[in-house]
Protein backbone atom coordinates (compact mmCIF):
# COMPACT_ATOMS: atom_id res chain seq x y z
CA UNK A 1 0.00 0.00 0.00
CA UNK A 2 1.05 3.65 -0.29
CA UNK A 3 -0.11 7.01 -0.37
CA UNK A 4 -1.16 8.60 -3.71
CA UNK A 5 -1.91 12.46 -4.35
CA UNK A 6 -4.24 14.27 -6.49
CA UNK A 7 -4.89 17.85 -7.58
CA UNK A 8 -8.61 17.99 -7.50
CA UNK A 9 -9.94 21.64 -8.44
CA UNK A 10 -7.16 23.25 -6.63
CA UNK A 11 -6.80 21.31 -3.38
CA UNK A 12 -4.80 17.91 -2.79
CA UNK A 13 -6.52 15.26 -1.91
CA UNK A 14 -5.48 12.10 -0.48
CA UNK A 15 -6.07 8.50 -1.32
CA UNK A 16 -4.71 4.61 -0.46
CA UNK A 17 -3.44 2.36 -3.00
CA UNK A 18 -2.22 -0.86 -3.89
CA UNK A 19 0.46 -2.25 -6.43
CA UNK A 20 -0.50 -5.25 -7.45
CA UNK A 21 0.60 -7.88 -9.85
CA UNK A 22 -0.99 -8.97 -12.79
CA UNK A 23 0.79 -11.30 -15.35
CA UNK A 24 4.39 -9.77 -15.18
CA UNK A 25 3.32 -6.22 -14.68
CA UNK A 26 2.50 -4.15 -11.83
CA UNK A 27 -0.51 -2.40 -11.53
CA UNK A 28 -2.48 0.22 -8.88
CA UNK A 29 -6.01 0.06 -7.76
CA UNK A 30 -7.55 2.91 -5.44
CA UNK A 31 -8.41 1.43 -1.44
CA UNK A 32 -9.93 4.46 0.39
CA UNK A 33 -10.11 7.96 -0.08
CA UNK A 34 -8.78 9.98 2.42
CA UNK A 35 -10.25 13.11 1.38
CA UNK A 36 -8.15 16.63 1.66
CA UNK A 37 -7.46 15.86 5.36
CA UNK A 38 -5.79 12.36 6.02
CA UNK A 39 -4.82 13.35 9.90
CA UNK A 40 -9.09 12.75 10.34
CA UNK A 41 -8.30 8.99 10.92
CA UNK A 42 -5.80 9.24 13.07
CA UNK A 43 -6.95 8.26 16.82
CA UNK A 44 -5.23 9.60 19.68
CA UNK A 45 -5.87 7.57 23.13
CA UNK A 46 -3.36 8.97 25.45
CA UNK A 47 0.47 9.40 25.50
CA UNK A 48 2.92 8.82 21.98
CA UNK A 49 0.12 6.14 21.34
CA UNK A 50 -1.96 6.06 18.17
CA UNK A 51 -4.45 4.28 15.86
CA UNK A 52 -6.19 4.36 12.85
CA UNK A 53 -9.75 4.81 12.36
CA UNK A 54 -11.77 1.68 12.34
CA UNK A 55 -13.79 2.74 8.96
CA UNK A 56 -10.32 2.53 7.20
CA UNK A 57 -9.48 -0.76 8.92
CA UNK A 58 -13.11 -2.25 7.95
CA UNK A 59 -12.71 -1.05 4.04
CA UNK A 60 -9.01 -3.05 3.81
CA UNK A 61 -10.99 -5.84 5.40
CA UNK A 62 -13.68 -6.01 3.11
CA UNK A 63 -11.12 -5.82 0.31
CA UNK A 64 -8.68 -8.03 1.93
CA UNK A 65 -5.80 -6.15 2.17
CA UNK A 66 -3.48 -7.63 4.68
CA UNK A 67 -0.35 -5.41 4.26
CA UNK A 68 -0.71 -5.03 8.35
CA UNK A 69 -0.16 -1.67 10.52
CA UNK A 70 3.56 -0.81 9.48
CA UNK A 71 2.24 -0.03 5.99
CA UNK A 72 -0.83 2.43 7.19
CA UNK A 73 1.56 3.87 9.57
CA UNK A 74 4.09 4.64 6.49
CA UNK A 75 0.83 6.08 4.82
CA UNK A 76 0.03 8.19 7.91
CA UNK A 77 3.23 9.05 9.08
CA UNK A 78 3.31 12.93 7.83
CA UNK A 79 0.23 13.63 9.02
CA UNK A 80 0.79 12.47 12.32
CA UNK A 81 1.04 15.39 15.39
CA UNK A 82 4.57 16.90 15.29
CA UNK A 83 4.94 15.17 19.07
CA UNK A 84 4.67 12.01 18.81
CA UNK A 85 6.47 11.97 14.82
CA UNK A 86 9.67 13.19 17.66
CA UNK A 87 8.76 10.47 20.16
CA UNK A 88 8.82 7.82 17.85
CA UNK A 89 11.16 8.67 15.09
CA UNK A 90 14.13 7.28 16.19
CA UNK A 91 12.36 3.36 16.87
CA UNK A 92 10.97 3.87 13.22
CA UNK A 93 14.44 4.84 11.78
CA UNK A 94 15.60 1.45 13.75
CA UNK A 95 13.07 -0.33 12.14
CA UNK A 96 13.97 0.89 8.78
CA UNK A 97 17.62 -0.28 8.91
CA UNK A 98 16.85 -3.73 9.80
CA UNK A 99 14.94 -4.59 6.40
CA UNK A 100 17.65 -5.47 4.36
CA UNK A 101 17.71 -6.99 0.95
CA UNK A 102 19.19 -10.21 -0.24
CA UNK A 103 22.00 -9.61 -3.13
CA UNK A 104 19.68 -12.08 -4.86
CA UNK A 105 16.99 -10.14 -5.06
CA UNK A 106 19.00 -6.94 -5.69
CA UNK A 107 20.35 -8.71 -8.88
CA UNK A 108 17.11 -9.32 -10.26
CA UNK A 109 15.98 -5.76 -9.51
CA UNK A 110 19.06 -4.12 -11.34
CA UNK A 111 17.55 -5.66 -14.81
CA UNK A 112 13.90 -4.12 -14.18
CA UNK A 113 15.13 -0.86 -13.89
CA UNK A 114 14.01 1.76 -16.91
CA UNK A 115 17.01 4.17 -17.45
CA UNK A 116 14.35 7.18 -17.00
CA UNK A 117 14.42 6.12 -13.09
CA UNK A 118 17.98 5.61 -13.15
CA UNK A 119 18.25 9.16 -14.24
CA UNK A 120 16.06 10.45 -11.64
CA UNK A 121 17.07 8.93 -8.57
CA UNK A 122 20.69 9.97 -9.67
CA UNK A 123 20.27 13.70 -9.71
CA UNK A 124 17.72 13.16 -6.59
CA UNK A 125 20.60 11.63 -4.54
CA UNK A 126 23.98 13.43 -5.91
CA UNK A 127 22.42 16.81 -7.43
CA UNK A 128 24.73 16.05 -10.10
CA UNK A 129 24.21 17.03 -14.09
CA UNK A 130 27.35 14.49 -14.96
CA UNK A 131 25.80 10.95 -15.59
CA UNK A 132 28.92 8.70 -16.41
CA UNK A 133 28.86 6.41 -13.76
CA UNK A 134 25.00 5.83 -13.15
CA UNK A 135 25.66 2.19 -14.64
CA UNK A 136 28.17 2.18 -11.72
CA UNK A 137 25.48 2.60 -9.11
CA UNK A 138 25.03 0.40 -6.01
CA UNK A 139 21.21 -1.69 -6.85
CA UNK A 140 20.30 -0.77 -3.35
CA UNK A 141 19.21 2.59 -4.49
CA UNK A 142 16.77 1.74 -7.32
CA UNK A 143 14.74 -0.65 -3.97
CA UNK A 144 12.04 1.79 -4.03
CA UNK A 145 11.65 0.97 -7.49
CA UNK A 146 11.11 -3.27 -6.78
CA UNK A 147 7.60 -4.82 -7.21
CA UNK A 148 6.27 -1.55 -7.81
CA UNK A 149 3.31 0.27 -10.05
CA UNK A 150 4.10 2.55 -11.71
CA UNK A 151 1.63 4.79 -10.02
CA UNK A 152 3.42 3.73 -6.83
CA UNK A 153 6.63 4.54 -8.39
CA UNK A 154 5.92 8.49 -9.79
CA UNK A 155 3.75 9.01 -6.51
CA UNK A 156 7.42 8.30 -4.54
CA UNK A 157 9.00 10.69 -6.96
CA UNK A 158 6.60 13.36 -6.45
CA UNK A 159 7.54 13.11 -2.81
CA UNK A 160 11.33 12.88 -3.59
CA UNK A 161 11.22 15.86 -5.76
CA UNK A 162 10.13 18.15 -3.29
CA UNK A 163 13.45 18.91 -2.26
CA UNK A 164 14.46 20.36 -5.50
CA UNK A 165 14.50 24.00 -5.19
CA UNK A 166 12.72 26.16 -8.33
CA UNK A 167 16.33 27.08 -9.36
CA UNK A 168 16.83 23.41 -9.93
CA UNK A 169 13.44 22.47 -11.90
CA UNK A 170 15.18 23.15 -15.61
CA UNK A 171 18.79 21.06 -14.88
CA UNK A 172 16.72 18.84 -13.20
CA UNK A 173 15.09 17.93 -16.67
CA UNK A 174 17.45 18.39 -18.71
CA UNK A 175 19.46 16.37 -17.14
CA UNK A 176 16.81 13.05 -16.56
CA UNK A 177 15.68 13.52 -20.44
CA UNK A 178 19.57 13.29 -21.37
CA UNK A 179 19.27 16.37 -23.76
CA UNK A 180 23.19 16.32 -23.65
CA UNK A 181 23.40 13.63 -25.79
CA UNK A 182 22.25 15.56 -28.89
CA UNK A 183 25.26 18.08 -28.74
CA UNK A 184 28.68 17.97 -28.76
CA UNK A 185 29.79 21.25 -27.49
CA UNK A 186 32.55 20.62 -24.51
CA UNK A 187 29.74 22.68 -21.70
CA UNK A 188 26.99 20.68 -22.77
CA UNK A 189 27.23 18.31 -19.83
CA UNK A 190 27.64 21.02 -16.62
CA UNK A 191 26.11 24.80 -18.71
CA UNK A 192 23.27 23.77 -20.89
CA UNK A 193 22.16 27.23 -20.79
CA UNK A 194 25.47 28.02 -23.14
CA UNK A 195 23.45 25.76 -25.51
CA UNK A 196 21.17 27.47 -28.43
CA UNK A 197 17.79 27.10 -26.42
CA UNK A 198 15.95 26.82 -29.34
CA UNK A 199 17.13 23.09 -30.16
CA UNK A 200 16.99 22.28 -26.75
CA UNK A 201 13.66 22.87 -26.41
CA UNK A 202 12.86 20.85 -29.59
CA UNK A 203 14.80 18.10 -27.91
CA UNK A 204 13.18 17.78 -25.14
CA UNK A 205 9.30 17.76 -26.36
CA UNK A 206 10.69 15.18 -28.54
CA UNK A 207 11.97 13.20 -26.12
CA UNK A 208 8.69 13.43 -23.95
CA UNK A 209 6.81 12.77 -26.64
CA UNK A 210 8.79 9.42 -27.10
CA UNK A 211 8.83 8.29 -23.65
CA UNK A 212 4.92 9.20 -23.12
CA UNK A 213 4.76 6.22 -25.83
CA UNK A 214 6.97 4.05 -24.04
CA UNK A 215 4.92 1.09 -23.15
CA UNK A 216 7.87 -0.26 -21.22
CA UNK A 217 8.31 2.95 -18.97
CA UNK A 218 4.43 2.63 -18.05
CA UNK A 219 3.90 -0.93 -17.31
CA UNK A 220 0.54 -1.85 -18.31
CA UNK A 221 -0.96 1.65 -17.36
CA UNK A 222 -3.54 3.27 -18.97
CA UNK A 223 -1.74 6.70 -20.80
CA UNK A 224 -4.14 7.91 -23.04
CA UNK A 225 -3.30 9.82 -26.16
CA UNK A 226 -2.58 12.84 -24.41
CA UNK A 227 0.63 13.58 -22.61
CA UNK A 228 0.40 11.53 -18.77
CA UNK A 229 -0.37 14.22 -15.81
CA UNK A 230 2.78 12.73 -14.40
CA UNK A 231 5.02 13.62 -17.55
CA UNK A 232 3.23 16.86 -17.57
CA UNK A 233 5.00 18.00 -14.23
CA UNK A 234 7.96 18.21 -16.57
CA UNK A 235 6.94 20.40 -18.79
CA UNK A 236 5.78 23.07 -16.12
CA UNK A 237 9.69 22.35 -14.64
CA UNK A 238 10.96 23.10 -17.92
CA UNK A 239 9.46 25.75 -19.55
CA UNK A 240 8.11 28.10 -16.43
CA UNK A 241 11.47 27.88 -14.97
CA UNK A 242 15.11 29.01 -16.06
CA UNK A 243 18.42 27.77 -14.84
CA UNK A 244 20.61 28.93 -12.00
CA UNK A 245 21.71 32.53 -11.78
CA UNK A 246 24.57 32.43 -13.55
CA UNK A 247 28.47 33.69 -12.58
CA UNK A 248 30.17 36.29 -14.15
CA UNK A 249 32.41 34.06 -16.15
CA UNK A 250 29.31 31.60 -17.62
CA UNK A 251 27.60 34.88 -18.75
CA UNK A 252 30.25 35.95 -20.64
CA UNK A 253 30.74 32.48 -21.94
CA UNK A 254 27.04 32.97 -23.01
CA UNK A 255 27.04 36.39 -24.55
CA UNK A 256 30.53 35.02 -26.64
CA UNK A 257 28.59 31.81 -27.65
CA UNK A 258 25.60 33.32 -28.72
CA UNK A 259 27.55 36.49 -30.87
CA UNK A 260 29.52 33.70 -32.27
CA UNK A 261 26.83 31.23 -33.38
CA UNK A 262 26.86 29.22 -36.37
CA UNK A 263 23.40 28.32 -36.94
CA UNK A 264 20.78 30.89 -37.84
CA UNK A 265 17.17 29.67 -38.02
CA UNK A 266 15.12 30.39 -41.11
CA UNK A 267 13.21 33.58 -39.51
CA UNK A 268 14.96 35.46 -36.99
CA UNK A 269 13.73 37.73 -34.65
CA UNK A 270 13.30 40.97 -36.70
CA UNK A 271 11.63 39.13 -39.29
CA UNK A 272 8.54 37.84 -37.22
CA UNK A 273 6.47 40.77 -36.82
CA UNK A 274 3.62 41.13 -33.92
CA UNK A 275 0.80 40.36 -36.57
CA UNK A 276 2.67 37.47 -37.36
CA UNK A 277 3.30 35.66 -33.48
CA UNK A 278 -0.95 37.06 -33.07
CA UNK A 279 -2.05 34.96 -35.71
CA UNK A 280 0.25 32.02 -34.89
CA UNK A 281 -0.58 32.47 -31.42
CA UNK A 282 -4.17 33.41 -31.51
CA UNK A 283 -4.28 35.96 -29.14
CA UNK A 284 -3.92 40.31 -29.93
CA UNK A 285 -0.85 42.01 -30.36
CA UNK A 286 -1.66 43.71 -26.57
CA UNK A 287 -2.16 40.69 -25.09
CA UNK A 288 1.02 39.34 -26.34
CA UNK A 289 2.70 42.60 -25.29
CA UNK A 290 1.66 42.72 -21.59
CA UNK A 291 2.43 38.93 -21.39
CA UNK A 292 4.84 37.90 -18.65
CA UNK A 293 7.41 35.44 -19.62
CA UNK A 294 5.93 32.43 -17.84
CA UNK A 295 2.68 33.24 -19.20
CA UNK A 296 3.80 32.77 -22.80
CA UNK A 297 5.86 30.12 -21.85
CA UNK A 298 2.90 28.39 -20.87
CA UNK A 299 0.46 29.24 -24.51
CA UNK A 300 3.32 28.24 -26.22
CA UNK A 301 3.61 24.86 -24.12
CA UNK A 302 -0.32 24.62 -25.26
CA UNK A 303 0.60 25.59 -28.47
CA UNK A 304 3.57 22.95 -28.89
CA UNK A 305 1.74 19.80 -27.90
CA UNK A 306 -0.80 20.15 -30.48
CA UNK A 307 1.30 20.84 -33.14
CA UNK A 308 4.44 18.74 -32.47
CA UNK A 309 4.81 16.29 -35.57
CA UNK A 310 4.59 13.04 -33.16
CA UNK A 311 0.82 14.54 -32.35
CA UNK A 312 0.28 14.18 -35.88
CA UNK A 313 0.88 18.25 -36.31
CA UNK A 314 2.55 20.32 -38.87
CA UNK A 315 6.36 20.19 -38.78
CA UNK A 316 6.57 23.72 -40.30
CA UNK A 317 3.92 25.00 -38.35
CA UNK A 318 5.70 23.99 -35.20
CA UNK A 319 8.80 25.07 -36.07
CA UNK A 320 7.15 28.62 -36.66
CA UNK A 321 5.48 28.53 -33.46
CA UNK A 322 9.00 27.64 -31.60
CA UNK A 323 10.91 30.39 -33.32
CA UNK A 324 8.03 32.76 -32.98
CA UNK A 325 8.18 32.15 -29.40
CA UNK A 326 11.86 32.43 -29.21
CA UNK A 327 11.98 35.91 -30.78
CA UNK A 328 8.54 37.51 -28.19
CA UNK A 329 11.04 35.76 -25.25
CA UNK A 330 13.73 38.40 -26.15
CA UNK A 331 11.34 41.34 -25.59
CA UNK A 332 10.45 40.18 -22.53
CA UNK A 333 12.82 41.06 -19.12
Amino acid sequence: MYLAQKVIEGKNHYFIRQSYRQDDTFLSRDLFDLGTNPAKYIVYPGGNAFYFDDVVIERLDALRVREGNDALEDIFWRFLKPDIKRALEHFRRREKRSKVSTKASEKQLSSQNHIFDKRRIHFLKFGSMEQRNLWRLPTKLFCMLRQKSRDEIEQKFIEMESVLKPAEYKAYTYVIFNLQQFFSQWFAKETPQLLDQQKVDEYFLNEICTLNKDKVFWGGMDVGDSLHEYLARYVFMYFDYEYAPKSFIEEYILNFVNSRRDYRPPYSASSITLNDASSIFGETKEALIKMSRRNLARLYRRHAQRLHPDKGGDHEKFVKLTQTYHALLKTKK
